[in-house]
């Protein structure tokens, strides 16, 4: 089987992915920060396939996508005042939040928790197709587990293209990377993967006050290895240090090259996941990376960077 690519403008494209996705196949599509492999959430057989696809453990749990906030009390309970503040501010938007499962949401979605991470994407052609579909997706990254996003449909193509049998082309996406994800069934609510909703911004707009996680793993992304290449990530604190080490490797005879957009932090967190895709296709031995200043954005970016380097160790 070959991925057939539909893309979000042509006739009938939307109808036909709503219509795959009603017969339990798997579908990717858009979002603002990578592209999911969705399924109907409440289709268990399809959720099934997810994890098959991706090699995705059964116990890591996927992020509910859905249409719009007055869903979400379907899907949640218990919803705290906090979650209301920060859904009612960032949604839709790369912000995922973790509440008190309703009895809709089934133990495939949540790896058996009691809990569901759920988010409002803002890409119009996801949101569409969920107007359209008249419920819920899951959509966990579309691509094997633990390696790199997909941010564009052709790197989806490069993945899964011969297990899927649709996706849907909605271009770029416009951040590149995944979603924040802040547990609200904690007090005081903790970040669980940082994303392009800083903490920052949450205490400004929200006057809430979100703390480092503690506890078991329990939401994508918290695990220490993660969003690896091919090629072996290592870390640099700046330019000049990105440099000595690029020199270090290409003496040992490594191919190496160096990877900086520490000075435009939105521009990084758009390119990277391409980035670190392009040197594999390049057969680069080695990327030297150099960390973002660790506030707003660039937290989400060295989170990345870090766990793709920690996968080579």
């Amino acid at each position: 089987m070959s991925a057939k690519i539909l893309r979000s403008t042509d006739s009938g494209a939307i109808k036909e992915c709503v219509d795959a996705l009603t017969r339990s196949e798997l579908v990717a599509v858009p979002t603002e920060t990578v592209y999911g492999l969705a399924a109907l959430a409440t289709d268990k057989v399809a959720i099934k396939k997810i994890f098959s696809v991706k090699s995705r453990p059964p116990s890591h749990p996927l992020i509910l996508h859905i249409a719009d906030e007055s869903d979400l009390e379907f899907w949640a309970t218990d919803i705290s005042a906090t979650a209301k503040k920060l859904v009612g501010e960032f949604w839709p938007g790369p912000l995922t939040v973790i509440l008190n499962r309703s009895d809709k949401v089934c133990d495939e979605i949540t790896g058996g928790r009691q809990t569901v991470a759920i988010r409002c994407p803002s890409h119009d052609v996801t949101r569409n197709l969920l107007l359209v579909l008249g419920s819920a997706i899951v959509a966990p990254s579309a691509n094997k587990f633990g390696k790199v996003s997909p941010t564009s449909a052709q790197h989806v193509v490069e993945d899964l293209g011969d297990e899927i049998g649709l996706i849907l082309d909605g271009g770029e996406c416009t951040i590149g990377l995944e979603s924040t994800v802040v547990d609200c069934t904690t007090h005081p609510p903790q970040l669980l993967r940082a994303g392009a909703i800083s903490v920052e911004q949450i205490r400004n707009a929200c006057r809430v006050t979100v703390v480092e996680a503690t506890g078991e793993n329990r939401a994508p992304g918290m695990l220490d290895k993660h969003y690896a290449p091919k090629c072996r990530v290592v870390l640099a604190a700046d330019d000049a240090d990105a440099k000595r080490q690029r020199d270090d490797f290409v003496k040992q005879g490594k191919s190496t090259r160096v990877l900086d957009h520490s000075t435009d932090l939105e521009r990084y967190a758009h390119v990277l996941y391409d980035s670190l895709r392009q040197a594999d296709h390049d057969k680069i031995d080695v990327i030297v990376a150099v960390l973002a200043p660790n506030k707003g954005l660039g937290r989400a970016i060295n989170d990345r960077l870090s766990k793709a380097a920690n996968s080579f160790k």
